[in-house]
């Protein structure tokens, strides 16, 4: 039986749509069905690679008795979270002020008009983890739907108004933020096996960057020890796939050995950019090798033939999590005879196994790590990949795409190589024709097909991702591009009045509140790289709109980080960048060539701007290519040719 999803394009919706539940999109026709039928609303939100997703459709959306209920006396909506964030934020805010957290799946019932009056995650189909079956609980709101109506309406008309009246928070650009941070990061720092927290434990990659900046600011050696030991305990441990490459979403435990196993385009993109940081300011080539794994992984499993980049990779594999990624010894004998031993002993391969009777690999009781096994891995990997299947979400979101965007240009500037900044300038170039038009943003693309007009994350880190090519192409029409996408994300997203970026634009789809988030999760949020491309623009090219709009939007920004600034770590170097102005090389140009390999050699903390034509403040010396210099507020003489004897210098 078909439902309602069928005509979709988000791979969640369509693992759904021949379940006996009579789903339907987000949209007019669902909430004037139930309007006219007096029916409430179970709104359910997830995404294609989401594990528990997977085993509550399995338990009850497949399940024809749970499936009754529902057609009866609801009308049931599927949201891809991943699609809508907007529809995501405002009701996991919901859920989070019913049950203290929050999670995916999403579970929302709400009145025709959206108002929820109830909220939590994942409910299963017998009562179990202290939680009533899903058949009951439907039971008892349809129930209270027919017979105590008023007392549901109430608890939603609350839960709307609190919403709406969340209180608009401003202070003013706040450097000390800066400190408590560190200071944050420094007592929740696990010293024994990385990482901040007991479990579980995700990579936070922004964290790092965070501690990493503070160090080149602060020189606090500290800083850089945490985020290092923390990186190379990441990377032993079961949540980097140690056969065919990349991260895995986070950690089960606090040795970062047993992972959830889905691997998100993200978590991916802000690692590529935290060990390529590390390889920055240390020149220490494990950095760059592991940065060089992930795009590879990227390369062989994420990229689509036109150049975007796919979202998630499935942790399930026939329905069951990690099937795809555990090993027995004696698998690896039947295909390395002659090395099973030695590389089962290397990657912790063994007969007890460290994940229900299984292995994963890592190299966590590995002392001294080498590539002779590197080798061997090709045939482990065709071996894997015809053992069992992934799932891959293979829409393109514009979000993370630039995040991916910005990744290999930074992994094109610490090695040279080429492929990496021409896989980037394919993507760019995939979102200028498949995902924006003039200088509006869409959301995401699958099958020839985008979504809606883009959210704030999707002109933040794209505008994010602009410059970060330029920072290797030197190339101005990306500047000219940025400062495009940025005035419309200004005009159509800010808050003139309190400061801050909504979630959505004017022009959106009106819900029952227009969130602003600013708190870095998984990924930072688009306030938080919007702070940034604020700080940015206004040292590369400075508008009468972008100097006001920086100011009100870190006075902002430090209000809502005061309570918990650890937790605005992005934020937090934007917020650096501007109390602690970055080397600037301004660059009147001759000869083109002059610079080519300029943004390999500039300093840390540093930003370029070119000049085509001489200005009243920018002239050439001797008829050449000239470099203006300035640091800490000191301008030093022109010259025709820089020297930068420290290349690791602040």
């Amino acid at each position: 039986m078909a439902n309602h999803l069928k005509d979709q394009t988000s791979p969640y919706l369509l693992q759904h749509k021949e379940n006996p539940v009579n789903w339907y999109a987000w949209g007019k026709e669902a909430f004037e069905k139930a309007e006219k039928e007096d029916k409430p609303i179970f709104l359910s939100i997830g995404y294609s690679t989401c594990h528990w997703c997977h085993v509550m459709a399995r338990e009850s959306f497949e399940d024809e008795e749970t499936a009754k209920v529902l057609n009866e006396f609801f009308v049931s909506i599927k949201v891809d979270k991943e699609e809508r964030p907007d529809i995501d934020s405002i009701y996991m805010q919901v859920c989070q002020a019913f049950t203290g957290s929050g999670g995916w799946p999403l579970s929302i019932f709400m009145t025709p008009s959206q108002k929820p009056f109830l909220a939590g995650t994942y409910f299963p189909k017998k009562p179990r983890y202290g939680l009533m079956s899903f058949n009951e609980l439907l039971l008892i709101i349809k129930d209270k739907w027919q017979n105590e109506r008023n007392g549901l309406l109430d608890t939603a008309t609350q839960v709307t108004n609190a919403l709406k009246n969340v209180s608009k928070e401003t202070s003013s650009e706040n450097e000390y933020l800066i400190k408590e941070a560190y200071e944050i990061f420094k007592e929740t720092y696990d010293e024994k096996y990385g990482g901040f927290s007991r479990a579980p434990k995700f990579p936070s990659p922004h964290n790092l960057l965070f501690l990493m900046d503070y160090y080149k600011t602060e020189h606090e050696e500290y800083a850089l020890k945490m985020a290092e030991f923390t990186l190379l305990m990441m990377y032993k441990g079961g949540i980097f796939d140690h056969i065919g490459y990349g991260f895995c979403r986070y950690s089960t435990d606090r040795y970062f050995l047993v992972p959830h196993f889905e691997k998100m385009l993200y978590d991916n993109a802000l690692l590529i950019l935290a060990y390529c940081e590390a390889y920055s300011i240390t020149k220490n080539p494990f950095y760059k090798e592991v940065a060089e794994k992930v795009a590879f992984y990227i390369s062989c499993e994420m990229t689509s033939k036109d150049g975007g980049f796919y979202s998630a990779e499935d942790a399930d594999s026939d329905g069951i999590e990690g099937k795809y990624y555990v090993f027995l010894p004696s698998e690896i004998e039947k295909i390395l005879p002659l090395k099973a031993a030695a590389f089962n002993k290397y990657f912790d391969i063994t007969k007890d196994g460290n994940f229900e009777g299984k292995s994963i690999p890592n190299l966590l009781k590995t002392e001294t790590q080498s590539d002779l096994f590197d080798a061997f891995l090709p045939e482990i990997r065709e071996y894997r990949k015809n053992r069992t299947k992934l799932h891959k979400d293979d829409k393109i979101l514009t979000s993370w795409n630039s995040l991916m965007i910005s990744a290999l240009s930074a992994l094109y500037k610490i090695t040279k190589e080429e492929k990496y900044i021409e896989s980037a300038k394919r993507a760019q170039i995939f979102i200028e024709k498949n995902l924006s038009e003039n200088d509006a943003l869409f959301a995401s693309y699958r099958n020839g097909k985008r979504s809606l007009q883009g959210f704030i994350d999707d002109y933040a880190y794209y505008i994010f991702a602009l410059f970060s090519l330029y920072d290797v192409t030197l190339d101005e029409a990306l500047i000219e591009k940025a400062n495009k996408f940025l005035n419309k994300a200004v005009t159509d997203f800010f808050d003139f009045k309190n400061g801050g970026f909504y979630l959505y634009g004017k022009d959106g789809e009106q819900l029952i509140t227009r969130p602003k988030e600013t708190y870095d999760g998984a990924m930072p949020s688009g306030n938080s790289i919007m702070a940034y491309n604020l700080v940015r623009m206004n040292y590369l090219s400075p508008t009468k709109l972008t100097n006001e709009v920086v100011s009100t939007h870190l006075a902002f920004m430090s209000g809502m980080a005061e309570n918990a600034p650890a937790a605005h770590a992005m934020f937090l170097i934007a917020l650096s960048n501007y109390f602690n102005p970055p080397t600037m090389i301004n660059v009147v140009l001759k000869d083109k060539d002059d610079i080519k390999d300029l943004c390999f050699t500039a300093p840390l903390r540093s930003i370029i701007k070119v000049h085509r034509l001489e200005t009243k403040e920018y002239k050439l010396l001797n008829d050449k290519t000239t470099y203006y210099v300035c640091k800490d507020q000191n301008c030093l003489p022109p010259v025709n040719k820089l020297d930068f004897t420290d290349n690791n210098s602040n």
